[in-house]
């Protein structure tokens, strides 16, 4: 193929095999240049196209690094894909990087991969350059500045940018390019970068064997954050979902935290987001992480939280039309929520002292404001990955499974004691009062999936437990609030909940001698017929009914459709 039509036609017709740009590096490799003709095949195969070839290309890379020798060669391979991105313009960086980042490798090919994302980042000074350069000159409020428009000039003048194989044509002496670019204003491979490093450290976060690698990213580019429009939801997400992942490597999780709030801190008044106890935590040796916050720590964190939404202000003043959040309140959730997670403790420990916030420092929060209080902590556990939730379950068995309820020994009936403002008000016994207020507060705030294992936790932890008439009004209470919202967003729910509290009762029937609440809770079991589930379980329910003791029968014969004959027959 001599001829120069033919060449393009072979390379670019529909079906080929997509490996041009392979045969691109492949050339630079081993003659340091390219042919003239390869930009108009590049022109010819187009943009979409140009895709697959990209894909294959980063397989190929792969494969080539995982059976090189490594050494001198491996350092020629990366110059050579520098110079396609750098001198020849043929691919961007940043769509390379995304595209490593993105394979499916898995084992050994994806440290490789890894591998090569970072050499790729941190071996040639091209991309560093950029990136210390932008972030000395440039601030994220560019709105602030006078002469941002000078600056960005003066970037691009020193680091002109391409949007087309221009390197091409220059290298064999040709016009400079066929295409007249239009100018840019604004932006640069820098801002561009930043979305794809998101990517790239969340994928570095899956795969535990490169954790090194990403500190030295971090250590590098992440001064890149100062302009990432919202650092802290970005931080918040990675947190939450990597949680099991981070949950054992808390010098990673300080790492995250200092490399994206960190980059901050020239731009941001000084205790914007984190708390002065964690601020100190952060400047300790990078081993050292050995810190567990006391209750008073949580307490200050709750009080922030509850003071912020209050409208005292806690944060220094910042123009909201410009922040990622609409208002304090929820700056102060999210950043609240980031440290707790970036904590050097377990998840347990952390869910633990949120409820021991209420549950024993009820004693330093103002009696008018414990309703905040709790509100706030459900606030904070609901956004809370469910490692850190989930000991609220147990929690509440515990209250169910204590002596108190066990064996009832108070004056005062489990009406009174259940009742919030009863035992507030009257400084009577709060912990299962405040026990059942901060579990309705953790599910009001919660999402539909959260609330969706309430069912299970009743079903698997709950219902082995429960023997007296007063451990099933606890649950009657826990449970009762929250039906209405079970039957809009998971019917299914209702009727889980509703067979559970059934064979509770007969459970709890067999187990005593005497009920001195039946009425209140067949009231309740009438409630739920009527308003949630109507006749829709009535073939479960009844043969329950048939084996509880008479009194209950007579009582809850409308739900069962018993006569009396049949109930005194029994």
């Amino acid at each position: 193929m001599n001829n120069e039509n033919d060449i393009i036609a072979h390379f670019s017709v529909p079906g080929t095999p997509p490996l041009f740009l392979c045969l691109l590096w492949k050339m630079i490799l081993e003659t340091d240049r390219i042919s003239p003709i390869a930009y108009k095949i590049l022109e010819r195969i187009g943009a979409r196209a140009l895709s697959a070839h990209l894909r294959k290309f980063c397989d190929y890379l792969v494969f080539e690094f995982a059976n090189s020798g490594g050494g001198q060669h491996v350092n020629k391979c990366v110059d050579a894909i520098n110079d396609m991105i750098w001198k020849y313009n043929i691919v961007t960086i940043d769509r390379l990087v995304l595209c490593l980042a993105l394979r499916t490798q898995e084992g050994s090919e994806a440290q490789v991969c890894f591998f090569i994302i970072q050499l790729l980042l941190l071996k040639a000074a091209e991309l560093r350059n950029r990136v210390q350069e932008f972030v000395k000159e440039n601030s994220p409020e560019h709105w602030k500045q006078s002469n941002w428009h000078e600056k960005h000039l003066a970037f691009h003048r020193k680091y002109p940018e391409k949007f087309a194989p221009e390197g091409i044509l220059e290298q064999s002496g040709g016009p400079s390019s066929p295409y007249h670019s239009l100018p840019v204003y604004f932006g640069n491979v820098c801002l561009r970068f930043l979305p794809v490093f998101d990517i790239v450290i969340h994928r570095y976060l899956e795969l535990p064997p490169v954790t090194k690698s990403l500190e030295t990213l971090l250590e590098h580019l992440g001064c890149l954050y100062k302009f990432h429009d919202r650092p802290v939801t970005y931080l918040y997400n990675t947190l939450h979902y990597y949680e099991r992942k981070l949950r054992d490597r808390p010098p990673l999780k300080r790492r995250l935290v200092a490399a994206v709030l960190g980059s901050l801190r020239d731009i941001r008044a000084p205790g914007w987001s984190l708390s002065e106890p964690y601020q100190t935590y952060m400047q300790r040796q990078t081993d050292e992480t050995n810190w567990i916050p006391e209750l008073d720590y949580y307490v200050r964190l709750v009080r922030r939280i509850v003071e912020t939404v209050s409208g005292k202000p806690h944060f220094p003043a910042t123009d909201w039309r410009f922040n990622e959040f609409p208002n304090p309140a929820a700056h102060a959730l999210y950043v609240t929520c980031v440290e707790l997670m970036a904590v050097p403790v377990t998840p347990a420990l952390v869910g633990t002292n949120l409820l021991d916030v209420v549950a024993k420092g009820y004693t330093v929060i103002p009696s008018n404001q414990i309703h905040m209080w709790i509100n706030s902590v459900g606030l904070i556990m609901a956004a809370l990955p469910d490692s850190y939730w989930s000991v609220l379950h147990d929690r509440l068995v515990e209250v169910i499974t204590s002596p108190q309820l066990t064996q009832w020994k108070y004056r005062n009936t489990p009406f009174q004691l259940f009742n919030f403002a009863a035992t507030h008000d009257s400084l009577l016994e709060n912990k299962f009062s405040y026990m059942l207020a901060l579990a309705h507060s953790m599910w009001h705030h919660a999402g539909v999936g959260q609330i969706s294992t309430v069912p299970q936790f009743v079903r698997e932890k709950v219902h082995p437990v429960v023997r007296t008439e007063e451990q099933f009004l606890f649950l009657c209470h826990l449970v009762g609030p929250f039906l209405q919202r079970f039957n809009t967003d998971r019917p299914r729910c209702v009727t889980d909940l509703t067979v559970e509290l059934y064979e509770l009762l007969e459970q709890v029937d067999k187990n005593v001698t005497h009920m001195h609440y039946m009425d209140p809770i067949c009231d309740l079991l009438y409630h739920i017929k009527y308003m949630f589930v109507g006749d829709l379980m009535k073939n479960e329910v009844e043969c329950i009914i048939r084996r509880l003791r008479p009194a209950l029968q007579m009582r809850l014969r409308f739900i069962a459709h018993l006569n009396i004959e049949e109930i005194n027959a029994t």
